[in-house]
C-alpha cells in the first residue's frame, strides 16, 4: 500500500478547510442578501434602495403588508407590487403604482384594497385587460356604431350630425366605461339651449340605442347603460293643419310665380298623391306605370316599397312635367339632372306670397287625407294610400268626417226610439269651415 506524501497531505487538507471557508461565507452571503430583501418600506428606505447593472432589476419586500413588495431598476425606477396567488395556485404580480406617486403607506393601502378584491372573487388581470381594452366614446362611434347603422338607416347621416355636434365636444375623448348618468344629463343640459324638445328626445335615444350596442356586443367595460335614466320630455306640440279648398287655389296659384320653375309641379304632386317630400323629389320615371295608373315608391320611410294610385288629374299633371330623352328623374333639376337636395327656399316664398306661413310642406300630406275623409273613403283605404304602417296612424283623420258620423248615428236613432216621439229634425250639421279646422 502506497502512503500518501505528508506534504500531499497538508495540501488536501488545506483544499478542503478552504472549500468549507467559501461555502460558509456564500451561505452568510445569501442569508444577508436575504435579509436585505426584506424591509420595512419607508420613504427613505425606498429611496435609498438601488440595482446594479449586473442584475437588471430585483424585488424587494415589504415587512409590515404581506405581499406588497417594490421593484427596483438598474435605471432608478421603482414600481409598487402585489404579488399573489391566483385560483389556480400560480404566482402573481399585478402592479400597483410608481413609488415617485405615492408613499409607502399609501402603497399599503392601495395593496390592501386590490388583495380584498382577489379574495372576494375578483380576477383583477381580467378587470385590467378590460380597461386597457375598453375605447373612447368617439372609437366606439366611428368604428362600432357607425358602420352598423349605416347598412340599414337611411338617416345614418342625422345620427352623424348629432354626435358630432352635440356628444362629441362633451363625452367624445372619454373611455365608454367611465360614461355615466351625469354626463348624460350634461349632453342634454348643454343641448337644451340650441335643440327643440323633440330633437332632445331624438339626441337621448340615440344615446340610448349606441349604449344598448355595446352591451349587446359585450364592449369591454360596459355593464349598464348610463342613459338608461334619462327621461324624455314630454311634447305638447301635436299640431295638424288642413288646406282648406280655398287656401288650396290660393298656394296652387302661387306657385306658378315661382323662380323655381319645378315647383309649380312638386307641390301639386304632393297634394294629389298625399306622399312625402322626399318620395317626390326622388321619384323616378321608370317607377310609374300609365296603363295600370300606380307609382311604385321602391323605398319607404319604413324600408319597404308601396304603391301609390295615380287619379286622372295627376296623370295629366305628369304629362305636363318637361321632359327629355335623358331624364331619369321627374321632378329632376334642370342644371344637375338630379333630384333637388331641398326646395325649402322656393317653397317658403310661395307659401309666404299665398299668406300661408303657417302651412309646412309636410301639411300638404295630410290635407290629401283629409280630402280623402271628408269625401266618405274610409280609415283603412286611407291607410293604405298613404302606407302608413297601422291604422292608429291613420286615426288622427278620424274627426274630420264629422258631417258622416252624424249621418250614421241619425240611422240607428231612426230604429231606436225610446221615448215613443218621431222627431222630423235632423241634428244640424256643423258649418263647412269646421271640417278644416
Amino acid at each position: 500500500m502506497q502512503l500518501v506524501p505528508d506534504t500531499d497531505l497538508c495540501l488536501c487538507t488545506s483544499l478542503f478547510f478552504l472549500l468549507v471557508f467559501i461555502l460558509e461565507n456564500t451561505l452568510q452571503l445569501h442569508q444577508l442578501k436575504a435579509q436585505q430583501m426584506k424591509i420595512k418600506f419607508t420613504k427613505k428606505s425606498i429611496a435609498d434602495l438601488s440595482c446594479t447593472n449586473q442584475h437588471g432589476r430585483q424585488f424587494v419586500r415589504d415587512t409590515e403588508c404581506r405581499g406588497l413588495c417594490v421593484e427596483v431598476r438598474s435605471t432608478g425606477g421603482k414600481t409598487y407590487y402585489l404579488s399573489y396567488r391566483d385560483e389556480r395556485g400560480n404566482q402573481r404580480t399585478h402592479k400597483l403604482a410608481n413609488a415617485a406617486d405615492i408613499s409607502p403607506n399609501q402603497a399599503r393601502e392601495l395593496c390592501e384594497r386590490t388583495r380584498a378584491k382577489i379574495t372576494m372573487g375578483t380576477d383583477i388581470a381580467t378587470e385590467r385587460e378590460q380597461l386597457r381594452a375598453a375605447p373612447t366614446i368617439t372609437k366606439f362611434f366611428d368604428d362600432s356604431y357607425l358602420p352598423f347603422i349605416k347598412s340599414y338607416k337611411r338617416s345614418w347621416n342625422t345620427d352623424l350630425s348629432v354626435f358630432r355636434n352635440h356628444v362629441l365636444p362633451v363625452i367624445g375623448k372619454k373611455y365608454i366605461d367611465t360614461v355615466n348618468s351625469e354626463h348624460i344629463a350634461e349632453i342634454v343640459l348643454k343641448a337644451s339651449s340650441k335643440l327643440s324638445h323633440a330633437s332632445i328626445n331624438r339626441l337621448v335615444v340615440l344615446l340610448r340605442y349606441m349604449f344598448n350596442l355595446a352591451i349587446r356586443w359585450k364592449t369591454a367595460g360596459v355593464v349598464h347603460n348610463p342613459a338608461a335614466a334619462q327621461q324624455l320630455i314630454k311634447l305638447n306640440n301635436h299640431r295638424e293643419r288642413f288646406l282648406s279648398a280655398a287656401e288650396t287655389q290660393l298656394l296652387l296659384e302661387a306657385v306658378n310665380y315661382s323662380t323655381n320653375r319645378r315647383l309649380k309641379f312638386i307641390i301639386p304632386m304632393l297634394l294629389l298623391t298625399g306622399a312625402r317630400k322626399r318620395e317626390v323629389l326622388d321619384a323616378k320615371w321608370q317607377d310609374v306605370d300609365r296603363e295600370r295608373c300606380f307609382w311604385r315608391i321602391p323605398v319607404t320611410k319604413s324600408g319597404r316599397e308601396r304603391y301609390v294610385p295615380l287619379s286622372t288629374a295627376t296623370l295629366d299633371l305628369l304629362d305636363k312635367v318637361p321632359r327629355t330623352n335623358f331624364s331619369v328623374y321627374i321632378f329632376e333639376n334642370p342644371k344637375t339632372h338630379k333630384p333637388y337636395a331641398n326646395v325649402y327656399v322656393s317653397w317658403d316664398a310661395a307659401r309666404t306670397r299665398a299668406g300661408l306661413r303657417d302651412v309646412r310642406m309636410h301639411d300638404l300630406r295630410h290635407s290629401f287625407a283629409s280630402f280623402l275623409v271628408n269625401a266618405g273613403c274610409s280609415l283603412y283605404e286611407v291607410q293604405k294610400i298613404l302606407g302608413h304602417a297601422s291604422v292608429s296612424m291613420t286615426q288622427r283623420y278620424s274627426h274630420l268626417s264629422q258631417d258622416s258620423l252624424l249621418r250614421a248615428v241619425s240611422h240607428a236613432g231612426s230604429v231606436v226610439n225610446p221615448l215613443g216621439l218621431a222627431s222630423s229634425v235632423r241634428p244640424e250639421l256643423p258649418p263647412a269651415r269646421f271640417l278644416a279646422q
